[in-house]
């Protein structure tokens, strides 16, 4: 159900939930809202300022004027405040974006790192704050995070580590970038692109990753390398861009299926199980190092040798019995 409803966030009244199933039945005649189809959340004033907000799973993530605000939506009808992260931690924030057990928030000062390990607590990253002078609309996308920056074009920011993130560089296409509002992240086949929200100049769409000009470009991620390729002038400033349709079998972080396109098979792990591979039983969460090679020595980033893995005996394969074995080559034959 939670699916079924469009999350806005508004300054004043804070979220207000509609519910957009009626636009899906392929009737026309129906696509209107009425007074019943809202649901408006503002208890005592505490989303006041939302500007933002970010659905991970059942877990709304809203930024307003008290910070982080986490909006437990699992009945969308009757949401509740399930936690917010700690007073001061974000100066006027502006937009969020979520990724596996982190939040990358813009405000004031740049873009800040919370940990959601403990997803009803953000808890905010010790110096892991990048520093721009006008962050506003921002994309993760698997070790890159991407903020329209103003007048500074579009950030690009390592995240491998998100404790430690790192600034790659500012893209502003030799100057001509310099209103960015927004940003999405798109790919097709071997390319990636950006969609930006260039203020006054339009809609920008600027290559990535293509096969013509990144090395590795099939790789899980591969550094951008950003190029202007195209700009639609709009009427009005380009303040916003919506985000695409993610593939089929997605599913979200509290293990609900988002989508499905004529496909039938398992279902997906729940929240629960997915916390399997993520904690030990201690609840300490798992932890990998990168591994190099170093003189013909395989070792871990922080040094540690590490032994070859080794082959294990190939056991005999069971005896299938011989009217069986018969039947199976048939099969695979046509038979």
């Amino acid at each position: 159900m939670i699916y079924g409803f469009v999350y806005v966030t508004d300054r004043e009244e804070g979220l207000v939930s509609v519910m957009a199933g009626t636009l899906l039945d392929g009737d026309p005649a129906n696509n209107f809202f009425t007074e019943a189809d809202v649901v408006r959340f503002n208890p005592g004033g505490q989303l006041n300022g939302a500007s933002h907000a970010y659905m991970a799973g059942h877990r709304l993530y809203v930024v307003c004027s008290a910070g982080l605000v986490v909006v437990d939506i699992k009945d969308p009808r009757q949401p509740r405040i399930v936690g917010r992260s700690p007073q001061g931690a974000l100066d006027r924030p502006r937009q969020i974006a979520v990724q596996h057990l982190h939040a990358f928030v813009t405000d004031a000062e740049g873009v800040k790192v919370f940990d959601l390990s403990d997803p009803v607590n953000p808890r905010p990253l010790p110096g892991a704050t990048i520093a721009l002078w006008n962050a506003q609309g921002v994309y993760a996308a698997r070790t890159y995070l991407y903020v329209a920056a103003g007048s500074e074009g579009l950030a690009i920011i390592d995240i491998k580590n998100p404790a430690a993130p790192a600034l790659r560089e500012k893209f502003t296409a030799g100057g001509a970038l310099n209103d960015t509002r927004a940003v999405q992240i798109g790919s097709i086949n071997a390319s990636m692109f950006a969609l930006v929200a260039d203020g006054k100049n339009g809609l920008r769409v600027i290559q990535m990753i293509s096969p013509e000009n990144v090395p590795g470009h099939m790789g899980f991620s591969p550094p951008p390398a950003p190029k202007l390729i195209a700009t639609y002038p709009t009427a009005h400033e380009a303040l916003a861009v919506s985000r695409g349709l993610d593939r089929d079998r997605i599913v979200d972080e509290t293990g609900n299926q988002t989508v499905v396109f004529g496909r039938r098979g398992s279902r997906p792990f729940n929240e629960e199980e997915m916390a399997g591979f993520l904690r030990r039983e201690d609840q300490s969460l798992y932890r990998v190092e990168d591994v190099f090679v170093r003189d013909g020595r395989l070792e871990t980033k922080s040094g540690k040798p590490l032994n070859p893995t080794e082959v294990p005996e190939k056991k005999p394969e069971p005896a299938v019995d011989r009217p069986r074995r018969e039947r199976l080559e048939r099969r695979s034959a046509g038979g």
